[in-house]
């Protein structure tokens, strides 16, 4: 008896196809449901699922926990690292308590700010104090490292406006940069370089 190559061919294309949906479920299945950032998440926010985006992410071996739809509670958590817009959200990024130990301070900076000067990005605070007209100590760093949480505002000098920009500062070191504004030291920010560059 003699058979029709076409149906040789038919149950090759068959089977072919299941293997393909076989493979494709699989993958579908080692793929797990975490959050990202819908923007960037800076310490003390507060996040819910709207400040969230659901992505279906397939991992080897993670060696980072990320937050899943289901570690989320009703009321939020609080966000201890900056998670940048896009990124996977670290389950070690948040926490049920605000444990950052930083305080939200507005800081107007004379000159026009670098253009690295972003939310996310960490800045050395400078300030020389004035000790009369026109005269001032050599400038100091009075708080390291900084954390930016948002910049309003013109460019300084640039343009004339005032920019204003929001720190996040370790509450040991609130004190002098209140100290420093209410003194009208001359206030200015630098941004860090890690330290491989």
């Amino acid at each position: 008896m003699r058979i029709d190559p076409r149906l040789i061919i038919g149950v090759v294309l068959v089977v072919g196809s299941t293997v393909g949906v076989t493979s494709l479920v699989s993958g579908l299945d080692d793929a797990s449901e975490v959050y990202t950032a819908a923007t960037t998440l800076s310490p003390g926010d507060r996040i819910t699922a709207d400040d969230l985006v659901v992505e279906r992410v397939r991992f080897g071996a993670p060696a980072i926990r990320y937050l899943e739809p289901d570690a989320l509670p009703r009321d939020g958590l609080i966000v201890v690292s900056t998670v940048r817009k896009g990124e996977l959200v670290p389950v070690a990024s948040v926490d049920d308590v605000d444990r950052a130990g930083l305080a939200t301070v507005v800081v107007s900076s004379r000159a026009a700010l670098p253009r690295d000067v972003e939310v996310g990005a960490l800045v050395d605070v400078w300030a020389a104090h004035r000790v009369e007209r026109g005269a001032y100590d050599p400038p100091a760093v009075i708080v390291p490292g900084a954390e930016v949480a948002a910049t309003t505002g013109g460019g300084g000098i640039v343009d004339g406006g005032a920019a204003s920009v929001e720190l996040l500062v370790p509450r040991e070191r609130v004190a002098v940069l209140l100290e420093a504004l209410a003194a009208e030291d001359v206030i200015d920010l630098v941004p860090t370089r890690p330290t491989d560059e």
